[in-house]
């Protein structure tokens, strides 16, 4: 809305200031900041109302010190992150770009699946909320618009490097040779469309889901809705099972968010891409603003989410941002490196599945079943162990920034 409305103020009226608002940077910045303001100003008045609706989370008790405590204390607080994130790219976003439309669509996706969930377990008292099915067909869901808005517009293209060596001699005043430098490689003019991603650590060179089937144009687009499926619905679940503790996915998430805006801005600016030997993607840059927004509306969430919470976010913000990590990666192909940068959910996603299926091959075999941790999800097997759950929290966010940091040291390591 701004972004549209200064644009057109700085080239008919050449108001002073308006070109700020072409600057990413400047918009990033705004939007970190409205998204703050949000969630900080409105979020006690959410939480008033739905404390005065007595809006609060059913506890099962599963034996942890300090659970039932919590009894009562207002859910679906996802909606403050929501409106946290998708103000601020409406009034500073580009909203013909098609990345910023394809994330305010999974964000609105995912938060209406997560916001059905926490109604039933809040409004019909059923403990278990939306049957799992019906999750996954949502998740599939996102994934296969997601896969086919990828594959088929024509907006989202690369640009490719071509591998003619650019020489490039320089000379004194007298003519005389001072250096040479020869670019191995330069961007080529035309944009393509490709289903090709990075791949962490091999350098000259990005995957190409075609070359798996041939080349067959139907089969590889079919092929990268399947990867799309895959990644939005297990990341989203992996984050999911993450939101356990006061605080402890706005934590997790905040660095993965970040590395992802960086990701982004070196992605879609050709001199970094060209000198970081990356992909180069026209338009991704613009995600630089809605992981901004994104950044933002996480903080202002730990504002009440912290321990002691005031208000959790329910499967309303966790499904979301679960979502939001995935799609953001598929769009600046760098949904390979998701299983390093975003690997506390993929180690609390295992521990659930180690967890269970040990315990019913042992069920199966000796009659009696045994479990490998005290409890999954991994963070509820810590606290079983004696952790003091702000300690995990932040021991927990100190890893995921270790992971993070490691991600874009694989940009160098390439």
């Amino acid at each position: 809305m701004f972004y549209s409305l200064f644009r057109l103020l700085d080239e008919r009226f050449d108001l002073p200031g308006a070109g700020m608002f072409q600057y990413i940077s400047f918009r990033s910045a705004v939007a970190i900041i409205i998204a703050l303001l949000i969630t900080i100003f409105f979020g006690r008045t959410i939480i008033r109302y739905l404390q005065r609706h007595q809006i609060g989370e059913e506890i099962r008790d599963l034996g942890l010190e300090g659970q039932l405590s919590k009894k009562g204390t207002p859910t679906m607080g996802g909606l403050i992150i929501l409106m946290a994130v998708l103000v601020p790219i409406l009034l500073v976003g580009k909203l013909d770009n098609v990345y910023i439309l394809l994330m305010i669509i999974s964000t609105l996706w995912l938060g209406c699946i997560g916001f059905l969930d926490d109604y039933i377990k809040t409004f019909r008292h059923n403990k278990d909320g939306l049957k799992g099915r019906f999750k996954i067909v949502g998740q599939v869901g996102l994934g296969v618009i997601v896969g086919v808005v990828m594959c088929f517009s024509q907006e989202v293209v690369i640009r490719e490097k071509v591998a003619t060596p650019t020489q490039t001699v320089y000379q004194d005043a007298e003519g005389q040779t001072i250096v040479t430098h020869t670019q191995r490689t330069v961007m080529s003019p035309t944009p393509q469309k490709t289903t090709k991603t990075t791949i962490p650590f091999i350098k000259d060179n990005e995957f190409d889901y075609g070359w798996l089937v041939g080349g067959v144009d139907i089969l590889t687009w079919l092929l990268y809705i399947g990867v799309a499926i895959l990644v939005v619905t297990a990341v989203s679940n992996g984050a999911n099972l993450t939101d356990g503790l006061d605080g402890l996915l706005s934590m997790v998430s905040v660095p993965i968010i970040i590395t992802l805006g960086v990701l982004a801005y070196l992605s879609g600016h050709i001199i970094y891409a060209d000198y970081l030997n990356i992909m180069y993607i026209p338009e991704s840059a613009e995600l630089v603003v809605f992981a901004a927004a994104m950044v933002g509306a996480l903080m202002g969430f730990l504002w009440y989410n912290s321990f002691p919470a005031q208000i959790f976010m329910g499967d309303t913000g966790s499904l979301s941002i679960g979502g939001i990590i995935a799609v953001f990666a598929l769009c600046i192909r760098k949904e390979l490196l998701l299983p390093l940068m975003c690997g506390l959910f993929l180690a609390e996603a295992l521990s659930v599945m180690v967890q269970v299926g040990y315990f019913k091959y042992t069920k199966r075999k000796y009659g009696e079943g045994k479990r490998i941790l005290l409890m999954s999800p991994l963070h509820h097997h810590y606290q079983k162990k004696g952790l003091f759950e702000t300690k995990i929290v932040m021991r927990f966010f100190i890893v995921s920034l270790l992971l993070c940091a490691f991600t874009l040291v694989t940009l160098k390591m390439r």
